[in-house]
């Protein structure tokens, strides 16, 4: 079962836009805690524009024009004015490397900006499982392989994007950067806001 970009769902791939026929919304189960790739809370930890572009494999002037524009905005903090700085969820670093991919494989901005909103309506859960499909001006959801499989035997899927893939790949990023509690500022080794030993190790700096 796959959602468009408006919220509603019907059988197999489709593309993720607006102005769809209006189907029955479908309730998915919650996904199974064991098997899918743990990030960092984004309740809990945030990242820099420096780091989620290191991680996210973007320049920092991308960055910003996709924040101004409101592409992909930080979701912990935005930059208020001179001296503060955005604070972008792990959620946020994975959609960013995801705008990179889809723009490299020469997707338009507008299809892009409707595939981000709707990763955004997504529960986080949901997101490791799924694949993002695209012929080069489409981009569809598959959350199983069957619809990967009948999209590319209907010559509408030339590339695809396994969100999976690329959160594990934004984790291994980020465990070599620093990140930031949300609540106090405090500045993270490993940005692992259960890791005791890397707080201590801060405090001790």
């Amino acid at each position: 079962m796959a959602i468009t970009g408006d919220g509603t769902a019907a059988g197999g791939a489709l593309p993720l836009h607006t102005g769809a026929a209006n189907r029955a919304p479908v309730n998915r189960a919650p996904a199974q805690a064991a098997g899918k790739p743990a990030g960092p809370g984004s309740d809990t930890v945030g990242y820099r524009g420096p780091t989620a572009c290191a991680a996210a494999g973007i320049t920092y002037r991308q960055l910003d024009y996709w924040a101004r524009t409101g592409l992909v905005e930080p979701s912990v903090r935005p930059a208020y004015g001179s001296g503060t700085q955005r604070l972008y969820s792990f959620r946020d670093v994975v959609v960013l490397k995801i705008v990179k991919r889809l723009l490299d494989t020469g997707v338009s901005l507008q299809n892009i900006r409707t595939a981000v909103q709707h990763l955004a309506s997504r529960e986080l859960s949901d997101l490791a499982q799924m694949t993002l499909m695209s012929d080069g001006a489409t981009v569809y959801e598959c959350t199983s392989p069957d619809e990967v499989v009948d999209l590319l035997q209907g010559g509408q899927g030339v590339f695809g994007i396994a969100v999976g893939v690329v959160w594990r790949d934004v984790e291994a990023g980020l465990s070599q950067l620093h990140g930031e509690r949300v609540d106090t500022g405090e500045t993270l080794i490993g940005h692992n806001p259960h890791d005791e030993l890397a707080r201590r190790r801060n405090r001790a700096v």
